[in-house]
């Protein structure tokens, strides 16, 4: 089963689950507000998609905490990414170990093809 992962207000979130319905694809969706990830669960999408790729440098929260000055290490920004969880880059679709950050409609089309 397909999960989309994000932030139930999220604008991109919303394209997103309204691609997937326009497509007949069925999927679950976790909001991270009322369900955050585990440190495991989040280690586990580090690993499959990359820290840089998860984490949103152009949204509110990363510009909010000011991280564009700070040096962090990736356990520090890990650390973060753990307790600001709106700031991961959305959406994050995860199917088995296959993982897609962000919306691209053709690489999408491709993720879900794989699945269908």
């Amino acid at each position: 089963m397909l999960e989309v992962i994000g932030i139930a207000n999220c604008n991109t979130i919303k394209k997103t689950k309204e691609w997937l319905s326009d497509q007949g694809i069925s999927y679950s969706f976790r909001d991270v507000k009322k369900e955050p990830l585990s440190p495991n669960e989040l280690a586990e999408l580090v690993m499959r998609a990359g820290l840089d790729t998860l984490v949103n440098r152009r949204g509110r929260t990363w510009k909010m905490l000011g991280l564009d000055d700070k040096e962090l290490s990736d356990n520090d920004l890990f650390e973060v990414l753990l307790e600001r969880q709106t700031m991961i880059k959305r959406p994050v679709l995860r199917r088995g170990e296959a993982v897609m950050v962000g919306f691209d409609e053709d690489a999408l089309k491709s993720f879900v093809e794989v699945e269908n």
